[in-house]
């Protein structure tokens, strides 16, 4: 085997290896109400959907108004039979205005992984 044919079977191995624990992380797959979506109604609930199991222990969120203001949410809780669904308990109706969800998630491999979204209400 050649050297340069040794060089580019290592760094395949070692990019393979990198895509694997790229892709070990619980990614936000989609969440409702939806990033940038402007809804109607104040939502009594905020669904977070990761592309794996999370551990809730180690999961959550908070959600703040355009001003930094906390949002009263309840005790998180994973979707009944579903280890990927985060649910956020909205206590009290939300106003008029953009939100901002922040989220952090534990996957059950043990990687963590955080961000955040804004989506509006309007009356």
């Amino acid at each position: 085997m050649s050297q340069l044919a040794r060089i580019f079977a290592v760094a395949a191995i070692v990019s393979t290896g990198l895509a694997g624990e790229a892709l070990a992380h619980a990614h936000l797959k989609s969440a409702t109400p939806a990033e940038n979506a402007t809804v109607t109604a104040s939502p009594n609930e905020i669904d977070l959907t990761f592309s794996e199991g999370i551990n809730l222990k180690f999961s959550g969120a908070t959600v703040s108004s355009s001003d930094k203001t906390a949002v009263s949410i309840g005790l998180a809780k994973l979707a009944a039979g579903d280890d990927m669904t985060l649910v956020v308990p909205v206590t009290k109706p939300l106003s008029a205005g953009k939100y901002t969800v922040d989220w952090h998630a534990l996957s059950t491999d043990g990687h963590k992984s955080k961000g955040s979204y804004s989506f509006t209400v309007k009356p």
